[in-house]
């Protein structure tokens, strides 16, 4: 009898202790939501994300995937964006809608890393990252032009055409700051067996405007999204979660 009570009484005991120290560390927050923002590829669209956005998805964070101008679903045809703002238009509305306290991880995939540079010129306080996937990375001593014209080859990567824009307005178009652009988080992935954009070439731009994060996918040609989904989406969650 005096051992059952015992027993009682300790259970009451631990019972207590365990509302008290629930009430002391006060309920669990759930983790952050991010939001990440996958930018496309020449004459690509936001469907070259598909397996990427899945992954994201599951892990419960937001995840948007843009058609730029004439591009994927975009009903804009090619000769109807004879200016780079217009290719460039669906990604900076969409920032420019974002309230003025959210932040998102924004990613570009080749010719795609010139409108986030864009972005990150005119919204930094709206980009918490920006992750360049085996794209153009431009930068303030490293200019947009130098970049595009070193890298002509990007015309074989097409699927939908696109409008070449010249150099000039390239020049004009893509121009950034250390105050802007240069304050945001900025992170590159290589694809090792890109043959767009060479290897040689990623770790030009990479040499000449150093990103905070250099990360590497093995065995990834110039589509890590469709040859490397899984690879892909470990790098961009552990530099989301950096």
């Amino acid at each position: 009898m005096e051992k059952s009570k015992f027993l009682t009484s300790l259970v009451v005991l631990i019972l207590l202790l365990s509302c008290v120290n629930a009430t002391m560390s006060g309920p669990k927050r759930p983790k952050a939501r991010k939001h990440f923002v996958l930018v496309h590829g020449a004459c690509h669209g936001a469907w070259s994300w598909y397996k990427t956005m899945a992954s994201i998805k599951t892990t419960g964070h937001n995840v948007t995937a843009l058609d730029l101008g004439g591009a994927g679903v975009n009903p804009r045809q090619v000769l109807q964006i004879p200016h780079l703002s217009d290719y460039f238009r669906p990604l900076m509305e969409f920032m420019a809608s974002l309230p003025a306290d959210e932040k998102v991880i924004l990613v570009g995939h080749s010719l795609g890393g010139f409108a986030i540079s864009k972005a990150m010129e005119s919204f930094p306080e709206k980009i918490s990252v920006a992750i360049f996937v085996t794209a153009l990375m431009p930068g303030p001593i490293l200019d947009a032009a130098t970049v595009f014209n070193e890298d002509w080859a990007l015309a074989t990567t097409l699927i939908r055409p696109i409008y070449f824009h010249s150099l000039d307005e390239i020049s004009k178009e893509i121009v950034l700051s250390n105050k802007n652009y240069g304050s945001v988080r900025r992170a590159y992935i290589v694809a090792a067996e890109d043959k767009i954009l060479k290897k040689e070439f990623q770790q030009l731009m990479i040499e000449k405007n150093p990103p905070d994060q250099v990360e590497e996918i093995s065995g990834s040609d110039h589509m890590p999204m469709m040859s490397k989904p899984r690879q892909l989406f470990t790098l961009l969650m552990r530099i989301a979660n950096k």
